[in-house]
């Protein structure tokens, strides 16, 4: 029996998720050639087809379906078992705060490596839509650390990846056209918010808050049936969602932006250099 490396399972499962071989490439600073090669070792390994190759990217397989979550079970085993013997000393509390749209999207890889690395921290996650709260619990020295979406160029916390609000509907509603422009935001104090309302404001575009979610699957559900006009960041657009490119006035570009407070423990420290290494990967997008 051949034994599985974990490195090409690593390497496969990083190109299931980016469904591209080039965008792998980049997230593993590796060259595409490589990954080609990896890949087929892996499929020589396993005596299997794991993927098809296309002009616009890769699709697993059935057997690539089944092994992409037969790998990430084994590895992370495989980092927990190392976690238990190399960062079985690093403990205490680490208090991230954070908007739900990392939260529950982007961040879970990231957290998940975590504590599977660091067994012994003690990890807690608090989700708020207002940048400004989060970072006043920063210095309140409620949190640990903040990792929030803010204007380009604002002042403060370290920049991790740049991106831009876009407007986005379903595929089945034109509600754009629709007067006033009925829009489905997070509630008062998220920078999504602010913006769409300046820039209509400054547009001379009436519009109405039709929905209204802390949530962002609330947002998310709200434009699929039509009720509104959702935004959000280029990089987290939903496949079955629409960008608006014409008609509406652009929207801003912005920053994932890391904030830590000036005294943290060891496992703070840990974390935001996980988080720091996910936005390398390309798992903050």
């Amino acid at each position: 029996m051949k034994d599985l490396s974990i490195p090409l399972l690593r390497t496969f499962v990083t190109v299931a998720r980016t469904q591209n071989l080039t965008n792998a490439a980049q997230s593993l600073h590796k060259a595409p050639s490589t990954i080609s090669m990896q890949l087929n070792r892996l499929e020589e390994l396993l005596d299997a087809r794991l993927l098809e190759r296309g002009q616009y990217g890769v699709r697993l397989t059935a057997a690539g379906r089944q092994l992409e979550e037969d790998a990430r079970q084994l590895i992370n085993l495989h980092d927990q078992i190392v976690g238990n013997y190399q960062h079985g000393t690093i403990n205490g509390t680490v208090r991230l705060g954070t908007h739900d749209q990392y939260a529950t999207r982007a961040l879970t890889p990231i957290l998940e490596a975590f504590v599977l690395s660091y067994p012994e921290a003690n990890l807690e996650v608090f989700s708020d839509h207002r940048p400004q709260q989060l970072r006043k619990m920063l210095d309140d020295g409620k949190l640990d650390i903040a990792l929030v979406e803010m204007p380009l160029r604002s002042e403060g916390g370290e920049r991790l990846t740049l991106d831009e609000l876009v407007w986005v509907r379903s595929q089945a509603h034109q509600v754009e056209q629709r007067s006033p422009l009925p829009l489905a935001v997070f509630p008062e104090g998220c920078y999504h918010r602010e913006c769409a309302q300046s820039t209509l404001n400054d547009a001379d575009i009436n519009y109405r808050i039709a929905f209204s979610s802390q949530s962002r699957a609330g947002i998310l559900s709200a434009v699929r049936a039509g009720i509104g006009v959702g935004v959000l960041p280029r990089s987290t657009v939903e496949q079955d969602m629409i960008v608006v490119e014409s008609g509406l006035p652009p929207l801003p570009k912005t920053n994932t932006t890391l904030f830590i407070a000036k005294q943290v423990n060891e496992a703070s420290t840990r974390l935001s250099n996980t988080i720091r290494e996910g936005a390398r990967n390309g798992l903050l997008h």
